[in-house]
């Protein structure tokens, strides 16, 4: 019997399109002998759609009308039993579209691939791809993800992080940055990905804009220097706390100072989106790059190496891809970011080293059901009978605590 597999994709994200592209990329790719795929589109409000055109790439050109032809879902639990129930329900008849086995959240940005999304589906019971809810969260929060891989001795940028209040008072906020940091510095969106609200300030009227444009997109930003000299490589890990493997290295080639949005997704993608379905060759797949990287087997070593120890130290799961930096002035290396459900998946990576797409995803989903016999070991609650005669104050007759 085939496992039957929600890939779920969009969300209240600025990230939403990417995701969809991400996600019909690995549907295209996925085994169908192995899998009934039940493609889950999830609207900017985050409402879930089912149907015949999900899983097309070129309906999301009219999501208007791609929502009219398509059934809106809600998730229901009845027992060991997990399913898409049409919503709103029929008032005769069966209202199950279909019972779920796996869910695969193939989401980008806040509000879903943050751990709010498998926050959700783990109080279903589902098994779920990927990272869990905190390893989810600290991928997606930069500076808690900093805090703890500093404490694991895995090199970051020092940073600094300042809220909406900070912002209040820019004159005060500026001279707090100036004092911790040399000009240039970089402003991020604590929170974000795919260089959202990201820019570089080499003076006080740049940071002015910086933080305007990062403020934007978020309550929280993050400061810290900038490298002047600076090369790029990611590197994705596929594994567990247990076990956990590197791909290969790339050097992304980017446009400005910064690998911007337009770089990642748009630069050279144009028009390719239709091929997605069916070759998962674009979205991240089409970013200009060097695979390998142009580095010494030396440094290649030592990426992955780190690579590997800070996907455990933060107890991710599935496929992630962790970014670097290398000062070029002094050769040191530098965690930048880890990305818990990568653009693309970032099968590119592990192409070159002999995996394709599709055992790629196997291996993810097999990681995802080890997972969930490990969770079905853990005793969750036990017998009691403390409840048994308790009276609780506040209006209720005859009450006591």
């Amino acid at each position: 019997m085939k496992l039957k597999v929600a890939v779920l994709f969009g969300g209240k994200s600025t990230e939403h399109e990417i995701s969809i592209i991400s996600a019909i990329q690995a549907i295209g790719s996925m085994n169908k002998d192995k899998y009934d795929i039940i493609p889950v589109y999830m609207t900017k409000n985050n409402d879930f759609y089912v149907g015949e055109s999900i899983g097309n790439i070129e309906e999301y050109t009219h999501i208007s009308d791609l929502l009219k032809k398509s059934t809106q879902v809600i998730w229901v639990k009845e027992k060991d039993k997990v399913s898409l129930v049409r919503y709103p329900m029929k008032k005769f008849g069966n209202s199950v579209i279909t019972t779920v086995d796996v869910a695969f959240p193939i989401v980008h940005g806040t509000n879903v691939e943050d751990g709010n999304l498998q926050g959700y589906l783990a109080t279903m019971g589902l098994p779920v791809v990927g990272c869990d809810v905190l390893s989810s969260a600290v991928g997606m929060n930069k500076y808690v993800m900093k805090t703890v891989l500093k404490d694991n001795n895995i090199p970051v940028l020092d940073c600094k992080c300042y809220t909406w209040v900070d912002y209040e008072d820019v004159d005060a906020l500026i001279a707090k940055i100036e004092a911790a940091f040399k000009y240039p510095v970089i402003i991020k969106p604590i929170n974000l990905g795919s260089s959202i609200g990201i820019k570089k300030a080499s003076d006080r009227e740049g940071l002015v804009e910086a933080l305007e444009l990062g403020f934007e997109f978020s309550k929280k930003i993050l400061v810290e220097p900038a490298i002047e000299n600076l090369k790029e490589i990611n590197c994705s890990v596929l594994g567990d706390y247990e076990e956990a493997e590197a791909s290969e290295c790339e050097e992304p080639i980017n446009s400005d100072e910064i690998l911007s949005f337009e770089d990642k997704y748009i630069g050279g993608a144009k028009g390719s989106a239709k091929g997605a379905k069916s070759s998962g060759s674009e979205g991240m797949a089409s970013l200009k790059r060097k695979i390998p990287a142009d580095i010494s087997d030396e440094m290649r070593d030592k990426i992955r190496t780190m690579a590997v120890e800070a996907f455990k130290c933060l107890g991710c799961s599935g496929v992630s891809r962790i970014d670097f930096m290398i000062d070029m002035d002094n050769n040191n290396v530098y965690l930048n970011e880890i990305n818990t459900i990568p653009g693309s998946l970032a099968f590119y990576l592990w192409e070159p080293l002999g995996m394709k797409y599709e055992h790629l995803l196997d291996n993810m989903i097999d990681l995802a059901l080890k997972a969930d016999r490990e969770n079905h070991k853990v005793v969750y609650s036990f017998e009691t009978n403390v409840l048994e005669g308790v009276k609780l104050g506040g209006g209720s007759k005859g009450s006591k605590m």
